[in-house]
């Protein structure tokens, strides 16, 4: 099944744990540094640095783009790592999520109270999911380097619905 972001509550509501989908649009990328910004800001009642409406959240740090290329190698980052943040995030409207490995029971629980998605990818693909990114740009924290916030635009990005919003998981 293809996706196009951003989704809506509708299409998140009818995926379920296991599907097999491909993603299509903007998604964007942050890890543990941009994440723990990104609660600051709530807990400041700051601005988010994207609209989480609809759109998807691939836990990655991208490598530097090699010559005529959008991105490097692109990989999942493990979502654990983002499960101290995730619960706050997705109370801002965070719906979907995009990583490798489970999630703890708070964020399973928001995942189900909010109505998002979470959505696994392959590891060690990093180099064929580079070929997904079809354009690549710094949108914030330009100075956490590879941690920065990106807005990538992938073309059939190829994912398991990992735990939907009814609270079904794979794991």
């Amino acid at each position: 099944m293809e996706l196009f972001t951003p989704l809506s509550a509708d299409t998140i509501h009818k995926l379920k744990a296991g599907d097999s989908i491909t993603l299509t649009g903007p998604v964007y990328t942050a890890r543990d540094a941009a994440h723990l910004r990104m609660y600051n800001s709530i807990k400041n009642s700051e601005a988010p640095p994207f609209s989480y409406n609809g759109q998807a959240v691939f836990y990655a740090g991208p490598c530097p783009a090699p010559p005529g290329k959008p991105i490097g190698s692109v990989g999942p980052t493990t979502a654990g790592r983002m499960d101290a943040y995730s619960p706050e995030i997705i109370r801002a409207g965070l719906k979907i999520m995009i990583g490798k490995g489970s999630r703890s029971p708070q964020v399973v629980a928001a995942i189900k109270e909010h109505g998002g998605v979470y959505l696994v990818a392959v590891g060690g693909v990093a180099a064929l999911l580079a070929k997904c990114v079809k354009s690549s740009e710094v949108v914030v924290y330009e100075d956490l380097g590879t941690e920065a916030i990106r807005k990538l635009v992938v073309e059939k990005m190829p994912l398991i619905v990992a735990i939907d919003s009814t609270g079904g998981s794979i794991f």
